[in-house]
Parts: structure tokens; sequence; C-alpha cells
């Protein structure tokens, strides 16, 4: 699905006000799509595109398949072009602090003067409510959401290991922004639609929640919680690699008895069931461990995929730019990066009619399609010239 006119969201334009991870997320998921998705940075472009450490890769992961042009949005006339943008567009992103859009003259009650079909998609760190005012991060929401209570050891609060909220959240604008589309059919009208950090954090703290519920008794941090299956944890191999291997079926413990010779410990009737397994874990871990030791990382796992259990080798993220499915099953993309190197990174993990969705604009450099947008948008090369000549655009 690599030609426009073949992906599902042709046609619907998006203007995006974002930094960092959330807001660009939606972007460039709906970028993917096959949306027309004009990122608006300040002059000098987006500071993302600075970071160091951790944050080196936000910019390059989230912005492909997107046009840049460069504004000066507290000037009447930078400000002009925003709102001209916005009249033919039928989405916006933004995900900057509350209140910093509407102080800009670019909130929701203003642009939906100019378009009343406009979509309005606010990234925030928490919806409507006691703390809506507050400046959120990943972290924050982690932490007092609960994920970072049950990723660390007890005492140990520990953030997960990606901006996992950051993109979860942006997934969830996604969702209600296609969800806004869809309704927009039917009324004609746009909306205001909101996603944020925390209240996706306490989502996918539910299924601990319900656990309290249900039990009685407050969750245990994951690496002291009692697994629900009694084989389900990382092994050692001969040539002191790891391998995580997995058995949460009755069949799949008779199966994998079997093909690890392990037929007196199969036919024992006090580990016949996953709860007997479970309550006996101490007991069977050892047995299990020593089997494994026999052999080596490629040797298990040959034979872990022979045998058809759930099984993984430990891998680093640099260890994915050589794995074999995602590189011959399209799953990498290959995209220019900053300082004109190449590199591959992650498609779109979604397939349609059996197509994934490819790279049709690189990353965008600084303010790179400024003056064609302008052009686009009706402005002569000398109204173009002037502009930069004062300072509107960059």
């Amino acid at each position: 699905m690599s030609e426009n006119n073949s992906l599902p969201l042709d046609g619907v334009r998006v203007i995006e006000f974002t930094h960092m991870v959330m807001g660009p997320t939606v972007g460039v998921i709906l970028a993917d799509l096959g949306a027309d998705v004009i990122k608006i940075e300040p002059l000098g472009g987006d500071n993302t595109r600075r970071l160091v450490g951790s944050g080196a890769g936000y910019f390059p992961m989230y912005n492909r398949n997107k046009k840049s042009i460069c504004l000066n949005l507290k000037s009447n006339e930078g400000l002009g072009i925003a709102h001209k943008l916005i009249e033919e567009a039928d989405v916006v992103i933004e995900n900057f602090r509350p209140g910093a859009m509407e102080k800009l003259g670019l909130g929701y009650d203003e642009l939906s003067k100019l378009n009343d079909r406009l979509i309005y998609c606010s990234e925030k760190g928490f919806l409507s409510g006691p703390y809506e005012h507050r400046t959120a991060l990943d972290e924050v929401a982690q932490m007092m959401g609960g994920l970072a209570y049950m990723t660390g050891e007890p005492g140990k609060p520990t953030r997960a290991g990606a901006s996992v909220i950051d993109v979860m959240g942006g997934m969830f604008g996604v969702i209600g922004v296609l969800a806004a589309l869809k309704q927009r059919d039917t009324t004609g009208k746009g909306q205001h639609v909101q996603s944020s950090l925390y209240e996706s954090t306490v989502y996918l703290m539910g299924q601990h929640m319900a656990q309290y519920s249900v039990t009685g008794k407050a969750p245990a941090p994951m690496p002291a919680r009692i697994s629900a299956w009694a084989i389900y944890q990382i092994f050692e191999t001969s040539d002191g690699e790891q391998i995580f291997v997995g058995v949460v079926s009755d069949t799949q413990w008779v199966k994998f008895c079997e093909e690890f010779d392990l037929g007196d410990v199969g036919n024992n009737s006090k580990y016949a069931t996953n709860t007997d397994r479970v309550n006996r874990k101490d007991e069977l871990i050892p047995i299990v461990a020593d089997a494994f030791r026999k052999y080596s990382k490629a040797e298990l796992m040959e034979k872990l995929e022979q045998t058809g259990l759930p099984f993984a080798p430990i891998a680093e993220p640099v260890d994915l730019f050589d794995d074999p499915h995602l590189s011959e099953s399209g799953g990498l993309l290959d995209l220019k990066i900053p300082g004109g190197g190449k590199t591959k990174l992650p498609a779109l993990p979604l397939e349609m009619e059996g197509h994934k969705m490819g790279v049709r604009h690189d990353l965008p450099e600084i303010g790179e399609q400024t003056a064609d947008i302008l052009r686009e948008s009706g402005f002569s090369e000398a109204d173009i010239k002037q502009m930069q000549e004062d300072g509107i655009i960059g």
C-alpha cells in the first residue's frame, strides 16, 4: 500500500502542532494510513529534533510521512497562515501544556468557528477533572497510575523500558479521531477529542484492579507476582544464554513433557492441572531448568519451535535490525535520519488486505515544504519571499 490513493485515509488533511512523542504518534499513524499531515514547527524547527540521549530517537521514529512548515505563530501573519490551513483541514492535533494553544489563538473554541467540521485532537496529561491543569510526562503517568509499581521489584518502582504511555495515549487519540470522522459523516460536525497519559495508564491497570476485586488481595509487582502459570519465565541454556518459555495449558504441558523426556513428571497426577502445577512451582522449576540446560540456545529454540510452545530469545533493541522475520516481512522501513544517514525503523504494526503501510515521505527537513504548502494555499512567490524576509516563515 505504498501509493497514496490506495491508503484508507487518502484525502484527509491533518494540521499537527506537536512535539516529543504523544502528539507526533497520532500524526504518524494517521500519516502512515494515508492522511496528508502538515507539521507546523516554530522557526528553527521542533526542539524534539535536537534531543540527545534517550530522546535522540523521538523525531526519526514519529515524524515520517509528514510535511514540515515553519511559522512564527506569535506574529499575526503567521497565525493567519495557520488559520488559513485549518479552514481547509479535517483534523488538528496538539499536545502542548494546558492553555498554550488558547493563548496562541489556536484553541478548539476559536478554530471550530473557522471550520465547524474540524476534529480537534488534544493529547494531554489528564482528561477533565481535578488534575486536568497539571503538566504530565510519560514517567509521571507511569508513577501515579500504578505501572511503575507493577513493573519494578517490591519497593523499587521502575518505569517501563519504552515510552509506552505516550504511544498508547497517541493510539487512543487516533481511535478518537477515526470515530469522530465517522460520526461527522452523519452529523456534518466536527468535535473536540481528548486522550491522556494518566487515564491511558489507569486503563492498563484495569486488569490488576479487577484482580483485586476478584481475590481481595492487592496485586504484587510483576517480578514478585504469583504467576497464572507454573512454567512462565526465563531459563538458562548450556551456552549461558537466556530464553523465555511459557507452558499455558494442560495440553501444552502434556506435549512439553513428551518432547523433553519428562514422562515421569508428566504422568504424575500431582502436576495434572494448571492449578496443581502453580501450587508446586517450586518443585517443578528446578526440573525444567535442568532439562533446558542440556541444550544450547539455538538447539532449544529449534526444539521449542518444532514443539509449538511459546518461547522468546531475550533480545536487545539493536538486535531487531537483523531480525529475519522483520527483515523479510517488511516490518522495518528504510528511512533517512538527521545527518543524512539511512536506517530501518518499525513499520506501523498493521496489515490491510495483506499489505503494510510504507513510506511516502521521508523525514522532512526543517520547513522543507513551507514554500510548497503556501503556494498551494494561494500565496504568490513575492508573498513567500517577503514573509521569509520578515521572519514570518522559515
